[in-house]
């Protein structure tokens, strides 16, 4: 591995140790998780091309998106306002002119900067 893990922080050994997602130190027997490191407890969601978006922003589909069980498609260049970001798969939920109210993934989209 590249990176180092962190210091336990019950007893600063260094000699910690990661099982599944959960960080363990052998010389004191303390557990915790490796989400909580870094003081950063909110995950960064990015778009397709890696600007940080942010609840309120507008975005802009960048590919044909099909609609699940309707013939519906969301179109290249669709513009979206008002994004709410959740957790997910599907990690923004928006209102999609036309279309309503519904999911989308980072991936697919790119913000537009105003």
């Amino acid at each position: 591995m590249s990176d180092t893990l962190p210091p336990c922080p019950e007893c600063s050994s260094t000699y910690t140790y990661q099982v599944d997602a959960l960080l363990n130190c052998p010389e004191c027997g303390h557990e915790w998780s490796a989400s909580a490191e870094g003081g950063d407890d909110t995950a960064t969601v990015r778009d397709s091309v890696g600007n940080i978006l942010s609840d309120g922003d507008t975005v802009t589909v960048i590919k044909d998106l099909k609609l699940k069980g309707s013939s519906t498609v969301v179109k290249v260049g669709t513009k979206v306002r008002g994004i709410r970001l959740v957790d997910g798969d599907h990690d923004i939920d928006c209102k999609v002119p036309g279309i309503g109210q519904m999911g989308l993934k980072s991936q697919f989209v790119k913000k537009v900067t105003e």
